[in-house]
């Protein structure tokens, strides 16, 4: 976990190593420092003040480096930690995209955006802890150790006595804390999936005015979060007190015992200096371990989110793309080949069941079917966001497993009923399908997804900047925009999966018209639900509960007298009725 961590420091390993390199000089001017001053406290005689000069010189000259050590170790434990934390995003950023939507179903998406934020910053601020409070603390207590060891065992064995006390009391905090830590974190992605889904939906929340009833989920699940972080702080408030009360024991027994050895040897055994500087030496001692409750309770923050990301990190995505897979498609020929598939191995019932069809290259194909039928399950095979569970996909003459997976998906262009439109201009948005097309280019796909029009409309035309989401255009204008995002790929394959159902029937008609004038080579397959959108495709599937259950032309489906033709009746009283 921790070597798979390490990977993310690349470029700042030299600020890493100079951070404690840094400390551990700082460290040792600090225990010299009680040293000289107690061999001024012991040198001073008389009114004399050649001792007290020459030693003072000494002393604020080491103060001076120590500080200066310790500034450096503070800017390159601050460059480290930063740069660690940005690689580790972008090493967790990289690892999703790789993702296939079963491994994101896996997290969901507010884990993942937990853990590359919250989880992140977590972890960069025990890494800053670790590669300067961390050193500091070892070093200061063994340093400390021996220079007080060397003035006096004696009184160096109640430091030493003092450690394990401390040491114990702050595993038994740990074994409360940890647990809770491990909720907590589970729990704030429950919030953050809650804050998601608000703000994705606040145009619902607010026509049903429901804004009341999503301020009562926030509070309860930010209440529960206060809660354990609240009871968490209360242990964890126990270091102080505890540290405290060893520091205040530690300096009685000291001064007791130090006093106590003065005024029985007459100061031949231990000098007035010496027991000063043993009384530093404690207090650098029970500092350190102070130092050490510190980096232990951020240390604890931080393994829960230092599980998580290594989690998302070693995780192995259920598609694996060959070595050396094909780069080309012969064409946009589809072939199933009895085809089951569910979402998950935990999943009791399949969303497809034993799918088998060949679809021609250059073909037109309708899918209809109620909600649920898995028609966008079917299409996700294409492109292999889901591999199948059983049967085989052959996309271009081939398995699509033995396709390299950037080559496929390149080929295979996807319009969703819900698709998304990114803020910046509508040139932008469009040159997602191409980033090298011309404006000529996007002109022409959007004529074919009649776009163009009511682009042309805007005072800015195609340099319209488009709101995150699309949210100041209409939902039809949005579905055109992305239809001809699609074709500016110019894909061998063309799936509208119900990305018309927010366009009038005439702009529809006009572009399925456009399809098969302008781009008849490309296999095209329309899923939809009105009649009117698929009946002059050259073939045309009726899908149920996860089953092919009909398939032929429009005029054969309305002649077999099954589901289609109740659709067809039912669409056709209305139109009449209207």
């Amino acid at each position: 976990m921790i070597k798979m961590l390490m990977g993310s420091i690349r470029q700042y390993k030299r600020e890493s190593l100079l951070s404690p390199l840094f400390v551990a000089l700082e460290v040792v001017l600090e225990c010299l420092l009680p040293l000289v001053m107690a061999s001024m406290i012991d040198n001073m005689t008389g009114n004399s003040m050649a001792p007290i000069i020459k030693y003072g010189i000494a002393l604020a000259c080491m103060a001076m480096l120590s500080l200066l050590c310790g500034a450096l170790a503070g800017k390159y434990a601050a460059t480290a930690s930063c740069g660690f934390a940005k690689n580790l995003r972008q090493d967790l950023f990289f690892k999703i995209q790789d993702f296939s939507f079963a491994d994101i179903d896996t997290f969901s998406t507010s884990s993942l955006v937990t853990r590359m934020t919250t989880d992140v910053t977590n972890v960069q601020n025990a890494y800053q802890m670790i590669i300067r409070v961390a050193v500091r603390t070892p070093l200061m207590l063994i340093f400390s150790v021996i220079m007080g060891m060397s003035i006096s065992v004696r009184i160096s064995l109640i430091f030493l006595a003092m450690i394990p006390i401390i040491g114990g009391a702050l595993l038994g905090i740990a074994w409360h804390v940890f647990p809770i830590f491990k909720r907590i974190f589970k729990k704030y992605d429950r919030m953050n999936e809650s804050v998601q889904e608000n703000i994705a939906g606040i145009r619902v929340v607010k026509s049903f005015v429901r804004e009341d009833y999503a301020r009562e989920k926030f509070y309860a699940q930010s209440e529960s979060v206060r809660r354990d972080f609240t009871h968490v702080e209360k242990i964890l408030a126990l270091n102080a007190p505890i540290m405290m009360f060893g520091i205040y024991v530690c300096m009685l027994l000291v001064s007791l015992v130090g006093a106590n050895i003065i005024i029985s040897s007459h100061g031949s055994a231990l000098t007035t200096g010496e027991l000063s500087s043993l009384i530093n030496y404690g207090v650098q001692i029970l500092a350190s371990m102070m130092m050490f409750s510190m980096v232990f309770v951020m240390c604890m923050m931080a393994a829960e989110p230092v599980q998580r990301i290594t989690e998302v990190l070693k995780h192995e995505s259920v598609l694996e793309n060959p070595e050396n897979g094909k780069k080309t498609l012969r064409d946009g020929s589809i072939s199933f080949d009895h085809v089951s598939f569910r979402y998950s191995d935990k999943s009791k019932k399949y969303a497809l069941s034993d799918i088998t069809f060949d679809i021609p290259s250059g073909a037109t194909i309708g899918i209809i079917g109620g909600t649920g039928s898995s028609k966008t399950s079917l299409i996700q095979l294409i492109s292999r966001l889901y591999d199948t569970t059983e049967g085989s996909v052959r996309v271009g003459g081939a398995d699509v497993r033995e396709y390299d997976l950037e080559s496929l998906r390149s080929e295979v262009a996807v319009v969703l009923q819900k698709n998304i439109l990114f803020s910046g201009t509508i040139k932008e948005n469009l040159r997602w399908g191409d980033k090298n097309a011309s404006d000529a280019e996007l002109e022409r796909v959007c004529r074919l997804a009649q776009a163009d029009e009511f682009i042309q409309q805007f005072p800015q035309k195609y340099d319209t900047y488009i709101e995150r989401g699309g949210s100041n255009v209409s939902g039809g204008q949005k579905q055109r925009l992305c239809i001809a995002r699609a074709l500016l790929k110019k894909p061998k394959i063309l799936i509208l999966d119900d990305s018309t159902s927010a366009v009038d029937t005439k702009t529809d008609a006009l572009i399925r018209q456009a399809f098969r004038q302008e781009i008849p080579d490309t296999t095209k397959i329309i899923i939809a639900q009105r009649i009117s959108s698929v009946e002059d495709a050259d073939q045309i599937f009726v899908m149920e509960d996860g089953c092919i259950v009909e398939r032929g032309t429009h005029d054969e489906l309305v002649a077999r007298g099954g589901i289609y033709r109740e659709v067809y009746d039912s669409q056709t009283k209305s139109r009449e009725e209207a």
